[in-house]
């Protein structure tokens, strides 16, 4: 397992359309995720350590999100073949289990995952109501282990602003965690 760090944040990068099947049975596209103030995209597994620390605060953090105008949605672009706990089946079972108030998608081809330039699990792209990126940082400070429920809320807190004002904040701590797993080309 490799551990990797996101570049920082390129503020007004647009997202990048996509259409992908969810755990729900549906085909997701960008138009079909974003919410009235702002989009939160965040590539996610379910073996990842880092994700796993993170999953249940991951699943609060979205759902207030909603509530201001901002929508979320995971996408799943690891190659299941390295790691069976990835496959749909494993998706659909997690999703069910933690009750993820967003769309969790496959990307299969791994194709998003390239042209957003995601880099690890979790990576967090967090973009206004324009789908202008505004944030590319970390949930908060957990790494392997969730930090102490006091942490501070660093991408919610981002995404409220985000929602508040289209703007985020300037300083941003890079988000942490295992590298994609790529297929061999």
């Amino acid at each position: 397992m490799v551990s990797l760090q996101t570049p920082v944040c390129d503020f007004g990068q647009p997202a990048i359309d996509f259409d992908l099947p969810g755990v729900d049975g549906k085909r997701w596209t960008l138009a079909d995720c974003r919410g009235e103030k702002g989009l939160l995209v965040m590539f996610i597994c379910n073996h990842c350590p880092y994700v796993q620390a993170v999953r249940e605060r991951i699943v609060r953090d979205t759902a207030e999100l909603t509530s201001l105008g901002v929508n979320a949605v995971a996408i799943m672009s690891n190659d299941p073949a390295l790691y069976e706990e990835d496959s749909f089946e494993n998706m659909i079972r997690v999703s069910r289990q933690y009750r993820f108030p967003f769309p969790y998608l496959l990307d299969e081809s791994q194709a998003v995952a390239r042209q957003y330039g995601a880099v690890c699990t979790p990576d967090f792209f967090g973009y206004n109501a324009d789908l202008q990126l505004q944030y590319r940082g970390r949930l908060d400070a957990s790494g392997k282990a969730a930090a102490p429920d006091d942490a501070r809320r660093e991408l919610f807190e981002a995404m409220r602003q985000v929602a508040m004002t289209g703007k985020g904040p300037e300083d941003q701590i890079p988000s942490i965690g295992c590298s994609i797993k790529w297929r061999d080309a």
